[in-house]
């Protein structure tokens, strides 16, 4: 029998196991979300800074993302100018999944 033993450090990470035992989660969410959680509030939580971070190229990072947001890990507002033109998007990362609403974009 194999066993398989967790040597903890003092470095660690609290999280809710929610995403974890998600099975419609790829592992690939699942392990982007984790460290997602897992890093300071001020991270550079764009594609570049996720990527930087990664042994996988931005469009797996993009791809990943795009996971979490249709499962609700991950909400995005989009913020338009007064042409209604893209001016920047605003994401937010929660630890369980938020239901489907219809946000107004950013003022």
């Amino acid at each position: 029998m194999t066993v398989f033993h967790v040597a903890k450090n003092t470095n660690c990470t609290v999280m809710s196991n929610h995403h974890l035992r998600n099975r419609e989660l790829s592992l690939k969410a699942k392990g982007l979300l984790s460290q997602m959680l897992s890093l300071p509030e001020k991270w550079d939580y764009t594609l570049q800074g996720l990527a930087y971070i990664n042994r996988e190229q931005i469009d797996a990072i993009r791809q990943a993302v795009h996971e979490l947001e249709r499962a609700g890990y991950i909400v995005r507002v989009r913020e338009r100018d007064n042409r209604g033109r893209l001016r920047r998007a605003e994401y937010t990362i929660y630890e369980k999944p938020q239901p489907p609403s219809s946000q107004p974009a950013l003022e």
